[in-house]
């Protein structure tokens, strides 16, 4: 089972976070572990993308996969990662979640000739 952790001011109802979350980690081939969602003021996602990508600017959300080539660790126990929103820059918080994990699930929308971005699209209409 996947262990959804919301934290900061919920700018979506919890559980709704929560089964988008289950729904593309399970769409990229996980179904147990831990992820957290973090939603984020501008400024602080500013300071997280300038600190891990050297881009100073704000964004609307930013993945960072924790264990995604440890094959040692039991699925239960996978840490998947940590996923950051920022809601003011953000258009669609359904799809920045949905966005989000699916980068932790190895997934990357800039060199997988758009299937990333297909199935954010499907799940987003289930």
């Amino acid at each position: 089972m996947l262990e959804v952790e919301v934290i900061g001011t919920v700018a979506l109802p919890v559980v709704e976070v929560e089964r988008l979350a289950a729904l593309a980690a399970a769409s990229g081939g996980i179904e147990d572990g831990h992820v957290a969602v973090t939603f984020v003021s501008g400024e602080r996602i500013a300071e997280l993308n300038d600190q891990f990508r050297d881009k100073p600017e704000p964004t609307d959300v930013l993945s960072f996969p924790i264990d995604e080539d440890d094959d040692t660790i039991p699925p239960d126990q996978r840490e998947l990662g940590d996923v950051f929103i920022a809601p003011e820059h953000t258009a669609d918080l359904r799809e920045a979640v949905v966005h989000g994990v699916l980068h932790l699930t190895g997934m990357d929308h800039e060199t997988d000739d758009g299937e990333m971005l297909a199935l954010q699209a499907e799940i987003l209409t289930w």
